[in-house]
């Protein structure tokens, strides 16, 4: 198992991988390093440091300010995993944007 954490919070991602490394038999249970890097049309890229092939991986990303910028870099990371041959990918998002939107509060 690997515990991948997206920009929009990474202390969030290192309590995580602490806490998850202290249950006996996940000790070896560490933050997956990457590479992220904004050219100048604002276009996000991600290059995986450490190899995510076969394994059971959680991507932890916040829906926090900048929204979009979050968004993306979150599908460009699912992306990178993908591409690595990840096992699975459990995404993690404890707060969600846009998440009330579709509900209806004014009449038409």
């Amino acid at each position: 198992m690997k515990i991948f954490c997206g920009s929009s919070h990474p202390t969030l991602g290192e309590e995580v991988s602490q806490q998850v490394g202290l249950r006996p038999g996940y000790e070896d249970i560490t933050l997956g390093r990457y590479e992220r890097t904004v050219f100048s049309n604002e276009n996000i890229f991600v290059k995986l440091a450490e190899s995510a092939r076969g394994r059971d991986v959680y991507l932890i990303q916040t829906m926090s300010s900048p929204i979009h910028e979050n968004i993306m870099e979150m599908l460009i990371m699912i992306d990178a995993l993908k591409r690595d041959s990840a096992w699975r990918i459990n995404l993690v998002v404890p707060y969600l944007a846009y998440s009330r939107s579709d509900k209806k509060d004014q009449p038409r």
